[in-house]
């Protein structure tokens, strides 16, 4: 199979290494490839410069989009996900089109349980331009996406490290969803290797958890006392609280690595050089 990475950053490097270690043949896209896997083939180009885009292989039976926005703004959202997949579909059509998606795209705050039926109603500008882009992505022949919740792992663990240094706060009934990134690539291998997958998944591990839960179990692994609540009238961001459901991924034949949170930040360990 001829895949292309676009945006092979965090999850897309380990994607398309295992990709390429089964027999695959894999390009990574970005617009500095140089730190990417040595068995990806790089391309150096870049979404917003459509003339870049001509080095972009046109027989290609998979493209999975991974790109992310480079600043916190309306702009940088709609580039990356709106008008990122508008230029890569005019220049490639393969048999399957994966879009990494958010559960930022679900508006509920009242730890609603939500799937794939639920209603979408985003909160905030990254949520609304993350929709758009799926429902892009979706229309294209072969359209799948693929709505992540928090990714961590190794390199990402600033929760835990907020925990361990007593800067941790935890909101009060606040659920929150997570999968470690090596689920992510698993999931979107899975998702390229399906032979007829739905157009749409949800990708969170099997226990949504209530935020001080998570911050108790990680203070309690670290030898420190469990973090105190948010101050009253505190601001905070992620104000959305909802239990997401990746059944419909289990059931199309997934099997998570990591199922839960602690297996997942178990197997970071204290080691810096893991984490």
């Amino acid at each position: 199979m001829r895949v292309l990475i676009a945006g092979c950053g965090y999850v897309g490097s380990v994607l398309a290494s295992d990709l390429a270690a089964r027999g695959d043949e894999v390009f990574g896209l970005r617009r500095d490839p140089s730190s990417l896997p040595s068995a990806v083939t790089p391309i150096a180009a870049d979404l917003c410069a459509p003339d870049t885009l001509r080095r972009v292989p046109r027989d290609l039976d998979a493209v999975v989009y991974a790109v992310s926005a480079d600043a916190r703004e309306d702009s940088a959202y709609r580039r990356a996900y709106v008008e990122g997949v508008e230029r890569l579909c005019a220049v490639v059509v393969p048999a399957r089109f994966v879009f990494v998606s958010s559960a930022s795209v679900y508006g509920q705050a009242g730890g609603e349980w939500v799937d794939e039926d639920s209603p979408t109603e985003p909160r905030a500008f990254s949520g609304r331009r993350v929709l758009e882009g799926e429902r892009l992505a979706r229309s294209a022949p072969g359209g799948v996406a693929i709505r992540f919740g928090g990714i961590y792992g190794p390199g990402r663990t600033r929760l835990r490290d907020s925990v361990a240094d007593g800067r941790a706060r935890w909101r009060p009934q606040h659920f929150t969803n997570r999968i470690h990134r090596d689920d992510c690539a698993g999931a979107l291998r899975h998702l390229l290797d399906l032979e007829r997958p739905e157009s749409l998944y949800v990708g969170v591990d099997r226990e949504p958890c209530e935020e001080q839960a998570v911050l108790a179990w990680l203070a309690h692994r670290a030898g420190v006392e469990a973090p105190p609540p948010v101050e009253p009238g505190a601001e905070t961001r992620g104000v959305g609280s909802k239990r997401c459901s990746s059944r419909r991924l289990v059931e199309s034949g997934y099997g998570f690595r990591y199922p839960t949170f602690r297996d997942g930040y178990a197997a970071l360990g204290a080691d810096p050089e893991r984490s």
